[in-house]
Formats: structure tokens, C-alpha cells, sequence
């Protein structure tokens, strides 16, 4: 069989007719070698040096819900990138942002968007925002064995769910355990003081542009307190990713947009450095 697939050129008829309209289990039967969790580490000899993703925020809006992220990836005490990208669609309305072993973050998105992808392809419709939130938690259940030796993926996913008409924010732990969060959210090692920011600062009735400086006021203050995550970098020009997803779909805001929401962020820090004060009443 196989020889004769390789003469013809023509792929077995199991690839072409899957009975799975899920591509992780399409995987699963014929190739399970390749996907990310299967694969065999040599033996452990101290500690891992993989370059790190961190800190990842959102914050809903009525109307949707936006997801950033900083720049900064680490390997250890060191810098090992200072633009990485950790911010990325899922499909046109949902996002998800990596915090944790950025290599592997990267390619389970990418599996991550294949399996949306073949999921619309092969059902004609779309997955549920819900059901996007389970695929994830199912994939990041797979990366457990990595997980236990250090090589941990917990991403925020965030998109805009068409039949409640509503942002919806979903948070992981390495075991794929999965919590829908309300208002706001953050993973990843400055979560701690960017969550802090947010509970001080957030409202239900914040407008879009107030939400978009909101993530942003709080990666700030997680860059403040925290080595490994990085604030904007104005001498670069390196800003962090800000995206919003609403019923018009998923956005990323350019670099002049944020840009100004940043510039504008460090100005008033000048004159308070610790940022505006919430309302002790």
C-alpha cells in the first residue's frame, strides 16, 4: 500500500475521506508521532533553558472583549527576545495569547488554528466559542508530559461569542483545566500585578478605548514589578499587541495605534509612577 501510494503519488483514501471532524483526532489515528505532547525528550539533566513567553491580559467591554500581550521572552535571567509575538488570531472571532515555553506556545496555535480550520471545512459551520474553549483545553491536556518536565503552555483565549453577543475571556492551568473569567484576566509570570491593576481600575461600563488602556496601564505595572515581563520600549519602538475582537471580527491594533495608547500611558506616569489611583469609596 504504501509503495503504491508512493509510485501513484495519490494519498490514501483515510486522508481523504476523515471520519473525524476534528483534526487532533485525525492526527491521533494516523500520525500521533507529530503532535507536540507525544513526542520523547532525552533524560533530564537540571534545568530546561527554553526561551519563555509571559505576561498575557484581557478585559471585556459590552461589545467584545480585547487581548494584549508584552514583548518580552526569556531564557532564565537572560533576554532571549525583546519583540516576540505572543498575541495571535484563532479564527475571525476569537484570539488566543501564549504565556509559557513560547516554542511550543507557537506551534500549538498553529495546531490550534489548523484545527478550526478543518472543523468549519468539514462540518460547514463554525465551532462554538465554548467548543473552541474545550479544543484548547483538550490540546493543552495532551502537552501534559511536557508540562511535568518543565516545557508548560498556559494561554489566555478570548473571543466574542455571536450567540450571546458578548466577550467571553477563558483562562488554563498546565493540566488543561478550564475557567470562563469575568471582566478580566491574566497568565503568565507578571499575571499577579497586572490582575492586581486591573481589579482597581476595571468597570462594567468601560468604553472600547478605555479597555484598550486599561490592558496596557496593566501590563505596564506588571512590567513594573516583574523582571521577565517587558514595558514599551520607546527607544525601539517596540510596543506591546493589542488586539479587540467585537461582531465585526478580530483586530489588531497597528503600531501607531498603540503606539499613542502607550506614549500617552508613560507621560501621565511621569507625573505618578505608580499609575492612576482607583477611588478608595
Amino acid at each position: 500500500m504504501e509503495a503504491n501510494t508512493r509510485s501513484t503519488g495519490r494519498l490514501p483514501a483515510a486522508f481523504l475521506t476523515p471520519g473525524s471532524s476534528s483534526f487532533m483526532d485525525f492526527l491521533s489515528d494516523h500520525s500521533p508521532e507529530i503532535l507536540p505532547g507525544n513526542r520523547s525528550l532525552p533524560p533530564l539533566k537540571g534545568a530546561i533553558e527554553a526561551p519563555h513567553g509571559t505576561t498575557i491580559v484581557a478585559a471585556s467591554f459590552p461589545g467584545g472583549v480585547v487581548l494584549a500581550g508584552d514583548r518580552r521572552a526569556t531564557m532564565g535571567n537572560m533576554i532571549a527576545q525583546r519583540d516576540i509575538e505572543k498575541v495571535f488570531p484563532a479564527d475571525e472571532y476569537s484570539a488566543v495569547g501564549i504565556a509559557g515555553t513560547a516554542g511550543l506556545a507557537v506551534e500549538m496555535v498553529k495546531l490550534f488554528q489548523l484545527e478550526l480550520e478543518h472543523f468549519e471545512k468539514v462540518e460547514g459551520a463554525t465551532l462554538s466559542l465554548e467548543g473552541k474553549a474545550n479544543r484548547l483545553s483538550t490540546m493543552i491536556r495532551g502537552n501534559l508530559a511536557m508540562a511535568m518536565q518543565g516545557l508548560a503552555v498556559v494561554p489566555l483565549f478570548a473571543g466574542f461569542d455571536v450567540d450571546r453577543e458578548k466577550g467571553r475571556i477563558f483562562s488554563y492551568d498546565v493540566t488543561g483545566g478550564r475557567s470562563e473569567e469575568h471582566g478580566y484576566a491574566a497568565t503568565g509570570s507578571g499575571s499577579v500585578f497586572a490582575r492586581g491593576s486591573m481589579k482597581k481600575l476595571y468597570r462594567d461600563d468601560l468604553t472600547e478605548e478605555q479597555t484598550l488602556t486599561l490592558v496596557v496601564q496593566a501590563l505596564y505595572d506588571a512590567a513594573d514589578d516583574d523582571s521577565a515581563t517587558g514595558g514599551p520600549d520607546v527607544a525601539r519602538r517596540i510596543y506591546p499587541i493589542v488586539t479587540v475582537i467585537t461582531d465585526e471580527g478580530f483586530r489588531k491594533l497597528n503600531d501607531t495605534e498603540s503606539s499613542e495608547i502607550a506614549r500617552a500611558i508613560l507621560e501621565r506616569r511621569l507625573e505618578q509612577p505608580d499609575g492612576p489611583r482607583a477611588a478608595l469609596l
